[in-house]
């Protein structure tokens, strides 16, 4: 077998792995309802919620080396498509987010597809104006609400309508739950493409392009097929994003968002699945954190900037990263001591 089939080849995945992952997943869906208030419940859900978008563009950064800054334009998609459908159908809403990721997707693809040949600067700065683009458009038509139309804003003497949660989901902890099953499905659908065939594909791209063309990867396929992965999964994000509130606010959907999101990546780690869990956290429980000790909001952008550098010049690999360091060194201090 050649060094390239080698490097290809895909990895078994680790059944006591899965087990510890769904084991500690089920303790945070049972504990931090019973444990948290409101507010720490709702800001949870929405952590877990972004904790998905981080992990896309970790898996674009992360394994590919694309800079994308137009993952926050794909959450507002895939909850637009979320909206406009649960208003305009019956369908329920499991379908409605097999809907908006799979319409994300098919958008997702069709703009990045120009911009596969581009990396670095370049692509980072057309994903920031696809970015720029899509805001200027929920701007402009807003979000569905109830209204009639193809684009269903509520206008005139139509009153909004916020949309309604699954059934399972109900009450703030229940809608937490769900999130969580959802997120645990999305991180599934990562880990085995990453664990697979096309993760090795997508390190040996990441690597040196002329060399996965000379293994005989098919670059452009391998991209694209990454984008899709990485759209859909966005896309449900949006969905769930759209029911936890009912609504959603252009605002939050501005290329200042994304940039802040791919910081956040960076500093949780853009190298696992852990970094994205931990970027979400940091994106959107600290500032409630900052905001519950009395502290101006704003500050969490220094704390950002801070750990930014911090992690661009000594911590490539993020918290994330110097975790597991950490436990990697103590367990062979354990295993030298004995």
């Amino acid at each position: 077998m050649s060094v390239a089939s080698v490097a290809l080849a895909p990895r078994v995945p680790r059944p006591a792995a899965a087990v510890v992952v769904v084991f500690v997943l089920a303790i945070i869906a049972v504990a931090v309802p019973a444990v948290f208030s409101v507010f720490w419940i709702r800001s949870f859900t929405t952590s877990v919620i972004y904790a998905i978008a981080c992990a896309g563009v970790g898996l674009l950064y992360g394994r590919l080396g694309l800079v994308s800054l137009g993952q926050i334009a794909l959450v507002g998609v895939g909850g637009w498509i979320t909206l406009r459908l649960g208003h305009g159908t019956s369908l329920p809403y499991p379908v409605l987010l097999v809907a908006s990721g799979l319409g994300t997707c098919v958008i997702g693809v069709m703009v990045g597809l120009p911009a596969l040949r581009l990396s670095g600067l370049n692509l980072a700065i057309v994903t920031l104006m696809f970015a720029g683009a899509f805001s200027i458009v929920f701007n402009a038509t807003g979000f569905p609400n109830g209204g009639g139309g193809f684009l269903g804003p509520a206008t005139g003497s139509v009153q909004p309508i916020a949309l309604e949660r699954p059934s399972l989901g109900h009450s703030d902890a229940g809608y937490f739950r769900y999130v969580v099953i959802v997120a645990a499905l999305m991180f599934a659908a990562l880990a085995w493409q990453l664990r697979g065939r096309a993760g090795r594909q997508w390190a040996v791209i990441r690597q040196s392009e002329a060399g996965a063309l000379a293994a005989g990867v098919d670059t452009t396929r391998s991209k694209l097929r990454a984008l899709a992965l990485v759209s859909f999964t966005t896309g449900v994000a949006g969905g769930l994003l759209a029911a936890n509130a009912g609504v959603l606010d252009p605002g939050n959907f501005t290329p200042s968002e994304s940039i802040l999101l791919f910081a956040v990546v960076l500093i949780g780690g853009a190298f696992s699945l852990f970094g994205a869990v931990l970027a979400g956290l940091l994106g959107q429980a600290m500032p409630s954190l900052l905001s519950e000790l009395g502290v101006n909001g704003n500050a969490i952008l220094v704390v950002f900037g801070l750990s930014l550098i911090h992690a661009v010049s000594t911590a490539p690999a993020g918290i994330a990263g110097q975790l597991h360091a950490l436990v990697s060194k103590a367990r062979r201090e354990t295993v030298d001591g004995r």
